[in-house]
């Protein structure tokens, strides 16, 4: 048999007892083109902040951006040149957390994996040139409209959000159920915990969790920022310029990229021997049913309680947590608080950090990238610290890790927070495996 495969004797436990383990995990990010890579950099704090030109953004100026360490093209087949960037980087992410897990393509139980995928401006590349062209319609000469009328016949399917999910089930042959979320900047981490969800209740045995996001376009950084929510250069060092719960905060700063976990029944990865990185273990989804975009404390809390609820911990339990954290005057505080509210005092609760201020806010893949982040910290005991924290907001009264990583850390139980504008909030719970629960990996 091989790894990857189960046989037709293999029986999996009742789903009310089921447990879901992480196998495999994958990332192509502003900080590095793998995990390691990204998690080295944001351990030691190595920005993926960059100034831009002014011309490059309708003559915007002061514009900052965190591109992915790599062009997602350059790590494909010439055949994948012409996706849509999102799901170049859906792709690339996702093969990698395959690989790590073991599964190769077409597995024998194909019709019980499924894919789930989180993105927010799906297809934002594709539609900003399909635009350009209409415009050159409009406007161009003879030559130009003659150019405007080329549009490829498979523009619609490329610039759908559900188009990165597509494409990855059909690459590996993945026929169970699976959906596309676009929840805002809670889109992946809403999709990992729908996929935890069916897989503890019986309706598939794994899942492809992707997270993705490429919206660095003209006309969507023109939107963002109409929105006055992006933060403003550092006279001194543009790479410093995002400082989540800094008395200075004044915005984020978007980036690109995504992330990928594999998540299994933990009965059907005991069986082909597959190693378990970690337990997705609690999810906590809520609606503030408050306001567009001022966060609540009251649907935070929600959220964090339900996660607890479901991973059947106590507050104590949760040693680390990779906040939302975006640096938002309003953002930071409210979130502030409601750690407070539900893990109470700074002495008492767990250590927490930001680490958007290194890889910038990947909105749709933002949960999946943040979330295996958090899982790398447990692994290794390495907390990364929040970058360009110099002078603590005192609203911000949490164990906030500034200056410096933490090492030598025995965390159990890690938490990733995704707030999203629209008032969705959702929180993961990660445990960590005891090495006895699962074998170690088989050979390859």
């Amino acid at each position: 048999m091989r790894r990857g495969d189960l046989g037709e004797t293999t029986r999996l436990a009742s789903p009310r007892s089921r447990r879901v383990v992480v196998t495999g995990m994958g990332m192509l990010s502003p900080l590095g083109a793998d995990v390691a890579r990204s998690f080295e950099a944001a351990v030691a704090g190595r920005s993926a902040v960059r100034a831009t030109a002014p011309d490059r953004f309708a003559g915007l100026s002061g514009m900052l951006l965190a591109p992915a360490a790599a062009d997602p093209a350059t790590m494909l087949d010439s055949a994948d040149a012409g996706l849509d960037r999102a799901t170049q980087f859906a792709l690339v992410a996702a093969t990698q957390a395959l690989a790590e897990a073991g599964i190769a393509p077409h597995p024998d139980d194909a019709d019980r994996l499924g894919v789930f995928a989180g993105i927010g401006f799906g297809g934002a590349f594709t539609l900003d040139a399909m635009f350009t062209r209409y415009f050159h319609l409009l406007l161009g000469d003879e030559s130009g409209r003659r150019r405007a009328t080329v549009v490829h016949p498979l523009t619609v399917p490329r610039l759908m959000a559900n188009a990165s999910q597509g494409l990855v089930s059909m690459r590996y042959g993945l026929r169970g159920m699976g959906n596309t979320y676009s929840v805002a900047c809670s889109s992946s981490a809403i999709a990992a915990g729908e996929a935890l969800r069916a897989i503890r209740h019986g309706y598939l045995d794994a899942a492809v969790v992707l997270g993705t996001e490429a919206m660095l376009t003209p006309g969507s950084m023109v939107a963002w920022n109409a929105l006055r929510v992006l933060a403003r250069p550092d006279a001194d060092d543009p790479a410093a310029s995002c400082r989540p719960f800094d008395r200075r905060r004044n915005g984020f700063v978007l980036g690109e990229g995504a992330g990928a976990l594999v998540l299994e029944a933990e009965e059907r990865a005991r069986a082909r021997g597959a190693r378990a990185l970690a337990e997705l273990a609690g999810y906590g989804a809520t609606s503030d049913a408050h306001h567009l975009t001022a966060p609540s404390v009251d649907g935070q809390t929600a959220a964090m309680r339900q996660a607890l609820e479901q991973a059947q911990l106590a507050p104590g339990d949760v040693g680390y947590i990779n906040a939302h954290g975006t640096a938002t005057e309003v953002g930071d505080a409210v979130e502030a608080q409601s750690i407070l509210q539900v893990f109470g005092p700074a002495s008492q609760g767990p250590a927490v950090s930001s680490t958007k201020a290194v890889h910038g806010h990947l909105i749709g893949a933002g949960g999946a990238v943040e979330l295996i982040l958090a899982i790398q910290a447990m692994r290794s005991g390495t907390l990364p610290f929040t970058a360009n924290l110099q002078d603590p907001d005192p609203r911000c009264a949490i164990d906030l890790i500034a200056q410096r990583s933490r090492s030598g850390c025995r965390i159990d139980a890690v938490m990733s927070n995704s707030f999203a504008f629209g008032g969705s909030n959702a929180c993961l719970i990660a445990r960590r495996v005891p090495p006895a629960d699962l074998a170690e990996p088989a050979a390859r």
